[in-house]
Formats: C-alpha cells, structure tokens, sequence
C-alpha cells in the first residue's frame, strides 16, 4: 500500500483469521471457499478445526450463509442460544 492509496474501511479488511466465521446456535463454525465449493469447519475452544460433517452446496452465496445455518440447524436452538451471527 503506499501513500496515495486511501485505507480499507472495516468491511473491507480481511478477518484476523482470514476466513468468515458465524455462532451457530452456540457453536463456532468457519467457512471457507475453495474452488466452487464450501467447506465448513467446526472451530473448538482451542482454535483447532475439524470437518463439520455437513454439507453447503456451493450456489450458496457469501451474504446467504447466516440464513443457510439457520435454517440448517433450528433445531439446536434454545433458549440461550436462539440465533446464528456472523462473528468478525
């Protein structure tokens, strides 16, 4: 970057962890895109990530995956987990 260039707004920048990761009812999932296809990633306690075991089909859009969770996984709600958010 140099000195002419202006300095990325916030949703501009990158993740620290390079990859969108959402609270899915309670649990860390990260997504990541490789190729065409999604992969998703459940993250545990100590940042280590292990497959998810589910599948997100790869005409899911970037802006669509908090209602793709949502919808995937409503039956984990409850009462003090009750939503699925993106976390930056």
């Amino acid at each position: 970057m140099t000195a002419a260039e202006p300095l990325p707004t916030p949703a501009q920048q990158p993740e620290a962890h390079g990859y969108p990761r959402f609270n899915v009812f309670g649990r860390i999932v990260e997504v990541r895109r490789e190729g065409a296809l999604w992969q998703a990633y459940r993250v545990g306690a100590d940042g280590k990530r292990t497959p998810s075991g589910f599948v997100i089909p790869d005409f899911v859009e970037e802006h669509e995956l908090v209602q793709f969770l949502e919808d995937l996984f409503h039956e984990s709600a409850s009462p003090h987990n009750g939503d699925v958010h993106r976390i930056d």
